[in-house]
């Protein structure tokens, strides 16, 4: 690690302190990581190939060790800020509109999509002593709705050997980069953007390097398609419409002639709008998780915004990462908004 990332913190600062709640077992599984500073003023160990937080380790081996997957079940995965708070609205949306047909008692318009899909890592397997979760797995109403940044190797042995299907979506790492950084700084003093920027094409950032975590689905859902629905958040943001039925037809449970001529699919998509969602009192009161106010979760949702804080020569090299790291895998991106 270099010394200039130590600059402007200390050692508590750092929040390496997440040592502390963490089981001797696998603390000392987590000391003989590689370890790197990085976003959110935090260390980063490298296991099972990727980057991710102690207390996130603990998490992932619990799930890993735990999960029972039901072949109902649904996955909604991703790199952080790519998109997965909108589909876990729409998956929901979509799964449970026969449940809801009103749209005015909807569970979205006074629930955060987070609350009603939760992540493995942060909501359900977060007990210190992996002993319960803080969610009823057992009596949740099927099909299960999960959400995940976990990268598909880590995913538990069950999910992998069911038939439960996993939608993934993926976004322009340009945008991607901006608005992790975006939230990471409303939530931790003292990010640096040219600094975060250097850790992430170096792959260091949660669950990075994000080439591998999209390649890693990418592949997957090439080799079995029926199980794993691969997305590009800036594809889902041009033609909602057709997306929506798509993820729908994925899920066994397409529209009906009748459903698309009384306006159902308008209405979810609606419903589940950036502006919809944004305004609801259940999206801008509140907190979430580690004590994340709601609001952060819902920033501009525009494609290309990066334009406005990548240097040409941050643009220059993030582009050469891409074109390198992609390369072959028929997944590109626009570098021009």
């Amino acid at each position: 690690m270099a010394s200039k990332d130590l600059t402007h913190f200390t050692e508590k600062q750092s929040k390496d302190v997440q040592l502390e709640a963490i089981g001797e077992e696998c603390k000392q599984l987590i000391l003989s990581l590689p370890k790197e500073y990085g976003f959110g003023n935090q260390y980063y160990y490298f296991f099972q190939g990727f980057w991710v937080t102690p207390s996130q380790i603990q998490s992932i081996i619990c799930f890993q060790n735990h999960f029972e997957a039901k072949d109902s079940d649904v996955v909604i995965a991703s790199m952080p800020k790519s998109g997965i708070t909108w589909l876990k609205a729409l998956t929901f949306a979509i799964i449970n509109r026969h449940h809801f047909s009103s749209l005015e008692n909807h569970p979205l318009l006074t629930s955060n999509p987070h609350e009603l899909v939760p992540f493995f890592e942060f909501n359900i397997y977060v007990d210190t002593i992996c002993q319960f979760t803080k969610v009823d797995l057992l009596n949740m109403i099927e099909p299960r709705l999960f959400g995940t940044h976990i990268p598909f190797p880590s995913l538990a042995k069950s999910i992998k050997e069911s038939n439960c299907k996993i939608i993934y979506i993926c976004r322009n790492p340009f945008d991607t980069y901006v608005s992790y950084w975006s939230f990471m700084n409303k939530i931790s003093l003292n990010q640096s953007l040219e600094d975060d920027f250097e850790r992430y094409c170096k792959g260091i950032c949660h669950v990075g390097p994000f080439w591998d975590h999209m390649l890693g689905y990418l592949k997957e859902s090439i080799a079995r398609p029926n199980k794993i629905l691969f997305l590009k958040y800036e594809d889902l943001k041009e033609d909602v419409n057709f997306h929506v039925k798509r993820i729908a037809e994925f899920l066994d449970c397409p529209f009906t002639r009748e459903e698309e001529s009384n306006g159902v699919i308008e209405n979810i998509i609606n419903l589940c709008s950036f502006k919809t969602m944004k305004e609801l009192d259940a999206n801008k009161f509140g907190s979430f998780g580690w004590n994340i106010e709601k609001k952060y979760y819902f920033r501009k949702a525009e494609i290309g915004d990066w334009i406005n804080y990548l240097s040409p020569s941050m643009v220059e090299k993030l582009s050469k990462i891409i074109e390198e790291k992609l390369s072959g895998s028929g997944l590109s991106f626009k570098v021009c908004p």
